[in-house]
């Protein structure tokens, strides 16, 4: 029996499916993994064949899928139902990448490849599923947003605009799905520690002039930063507390729309909510 605030796992006779993608490290791999422990079959997917092996050392039916790849999509899907005679229970949508860089060192290119991985991806597999959950009466959708969707900060506006468009799309669908007995639910974490940013690194170098920018400097400060290995704070936690949240929103019979995870995270929507708007966006811009 669940503890008070929990909710059930699973029995083996009430195995349930779903698609975890970005499982490769971070929030997904450890979701896909706690996932599976749990009881569930878990599709997860990654880019790299080396993380696809690791996966499937650790008995997770594991995927190619790069969301800027349409036909990768397809493949995922065609692939998963063929497993599952048709059915899948849930999607949790977590594959991304940051691209850092001030708005206007950002290139039309840049920003539209950006929106290929974090947005128009997901849009693409969401609907690939939506109509076997709809056939089958019921399904869970989760997509992993960002506090940077509802508080955006400097040098971060290409992941915070592909965020704020995560939540303006999939708050649209979760109205239009009602009744169809399909949740959706948006998970929006803040710092959690992953290689989300040392990731970014590669799309910071490649996709911003840093000599020739007026933000040199700055640009400077953060690359010392990443080099040294990034940020430590107590309130970064793991992405365990991802998996809290996943959990209850696949499980619970009432899943939240929103999802705020972590202490920095919960303060934003906090200061969001009692700031002048000149005010707050004076201390996010503190926070770059």
């Amino acid at each position: 029996m669940a503890t008070p605030g929990q909710t059930a796992i699973p029995a083996a006779k009430e195995l349930r499916t779903i698609i975890v993608t970005g499982a490769s490290s971070g929030i997904g791999a450890y979701c896909a993994r706690a996932l599976k422990a749990e009881g569930w079959r878990v599709f997860a997917t990654a880019r790299k064949p080396t993380d696809i092996e690791v996966l499937e050392a650790d008995g997770l039916e594991a995927f190619y899928l790069d969301y800027r790849e349409p036909e990768s999509i397809a493949a995922l899907v065609d692939a998963v139902l063929e497993r599952t005679e048709g059915k899948l229970d849930a999607l949790f949508n977590n594959g991304a990448y940051a691209q850092p860089g001030a708005v206007e060192d950002l290139s039309v290119e840049a920003l539209r490849e950006q929106f290929e991985a974090n947005f128009f991806g997901w849009h693409d597999l969401t609907r690939r599923v939506v109509p076997v959950m709809r056939s089958q009466g019921h399904g869970r959708l989760v997509h992993c947003s960002s506090i940077l969707g509802l508080a955006p900060v400097r040098f971060r506006g290409a992941y915070s605009a592909s965020k704020h468009a995560i939540e303006g799309l999939m708050l649209c669908m979760r109205q239009e799905l009602e009744g169809s007995g399909i949740q959706l639910s948006l998970i929006e974490p803040g710092p959690v520690t992953s290689k989300i940013a040392s990731n970014g690194l590669a799309w910071f170098l490649k996709n911003i002039d840093i000599e020739n920018s007026v933000h040199r400097a700055d640009y400077k400060a953060q690359l010392a930063r990443l080099q040294a290995g990034g940020s430590v704070s107590r309130l970064k936690p793991g992405p365990e507390v991802v998996h809290v949240a996943l959990r209850h929103a696949l499980l619970s019979q009432r899943p939240r729309p929103h999802y705020v995870v972590t202490v920095p995270a919960r303060i934003g929507v906090m200061l969001k909510r009692i700031l002048p708007a000149s005010a707050l966006y004076r201390v996010l811009a503190r926070r770059a």
